[in-house]
């Protein structure tokens, strides 16, 4: 798996989002006509068997059939396209939609009990391999990965620095309060009760 990609990053919580790598990839060893690997924007190891994005695109699914996906997470309540459900029936990728409408001022707020429900979803193991991703692996991601983040105790200071390397130059003061103020008892307790909780890194 390492001939793919750098996976041994993966167990780095301050790995670069993709942006910032060499995103094209040839497999060793493969015929002159090598498949071009390409990675979705944004994309980085969150902890374990956990993933993120920006949206897959065509010119992505090479790559992800490489990481054996077994769930994708989008996070837009957007229909989704036709050419990537058609690959996740192709891949056996289950698909789970939880539609979150991002914070934007002044009266759209993301609900806390869409990101609970999608918590619920990342960090059962049965899900695993899984992959979140919204538009641009930004803002609605940044949210969630920040609350996962908080699952594993890390700092205000260090869920925000991470949420500010993917979300940057865009940063929302909104997502950050979010993220702060998002009561993850119930969550923790019932990752807890199933022994999803430490999440292996």
């Amino acid at each position: 798996m390492a001939d793919v990609f750098e996976l041994d990053e993966e167990l780095d919580p301050q790995v670069e989002p993709s942006s910032s790598i060499q995103t094209e990839r040839i497999i060793p060893g493969a015929p002159t006509s090598a498949i071009s690997l390409t990675p979705p924007k944004n994309f980085s190891p969150v902890c374990g068997n956990i993933y993120r994005s920006s949206f897959p695109t065509i010119e992505n699914f090479e790559f992800l059939k490489r990481i054996n996906l077994k769930s994708i997470i989008c996070l837009i309540p957007e229909d989704y396209p036709e050419e990537n459900r058609e690959f996740l029936e192709e891949q056996s990728i289950q698909f789970f939609q939880v539609g979150l409408s991002g914070n934007k001022e002044p009266f759209v707020k993301i609900k806390p009990q869409l990101i609970e429900q999608a918590l619920k979803i990342v960090l059962n193991p049965e899900n695993h391999p899984i992959l979140i991703h919204c538009n641009r692996g930004k803002h609605r991601t940044g949210c969630l990965s920040g609350c996962i983040r908080k699952l594993q105790k890390w700092s205000l200071t260090m869920i925000f620095d991470e949420y500010r390397k993917f979300a940057a130059p865009k940063e929302r003061a909104l997502d950050q309060q979010f993220i702060e103020m998002f009561d993850d008892t119930e969550v923790e307790k019932m990752a807890i009760e199933n022994k999803w909780l430490p999440i292996e890194w």
